[in-house]
């Protein structure tokens, strides 16, 4: 499948044993970058707004912003945390993700989870989390682990708890206003 095809490349597939019986080439185009996403889910269809990589906005919310360093492994760590499966969290150092977390009914039991795998490597790390944090407590347990700054896309109605939070801790948070969920 690709978005099309050159007449010679057509021939030379053409004159392979089998052509009519097993090769099959379609010709499709991209989906638009607007299109709607449509999911199987057990005899019914899931639609949803297609996920972007690119966050609407990156707010700074904590007096500590990131520092540079952290700031592109923030954005790195957004940009893989949108191929987790929902409640996802991926600690990336630099352009490595080191830990990742996800399809897990609780969000700190994902951050638990990534923090594991990241092991020492969280120590100065970078974490993206697909939605809001509820609650502190992913926070924390992030902060424990030893990750400094922190994007995700904000709107939980505790949102001033966790960034005062982060702020206790002397950590940076980036919100997004946008939310990644992957089902």
């Amino acid at each position: 499948m690709a978005p099309g095809y050159d007449e010679a490349a057509l021939e030379v597939l053409r004159a392979r044993k089998g052509w009519g019986q097993t090769l099959r080439v379609v010709e499709a185009t991209p989906a638009d970058d607007d299109a709607l996403e449509v999911r199987g889910l057990s005899g019914a269809l899931l639609v949803q707004d297609r996920d972007r990589a690119a966050p609407a906005r990156w707010e700074v919310v904590t007096r500590r912003g990131p520092t540079a360093e952290e700031e592109a492994a923030l954005r790195f760590a957004w940009t893989c945390v949108r191929f987790v499966r929902s409640n996802a969290i991926a600690i990336a150092r630099g352009r490595a993700l080191v830990g990742v977390g996800g399809g897990l009914p609780s969000r700190v039991d994902a951050v638990h989870l990534a923090a594991r795998k990241a092991g020492e490597r969280a120590r100065g790390a970078a974490l993206a989390s697909d939605a809001f944090f509820p609650f502190a407590d992913g926070v924390e347990a992030a902060a424990e682990a030893g990750v400094t700054a922190f994007v995700h896309p904000g709107g939980s109605k505790k949102d001033a708890e966790v960034i005062a939070r982060a702020d206790a801790l002397g950590l940076a948070m980036v919100l997004t206003g946008t939310r990644h969920f992957r089902h």
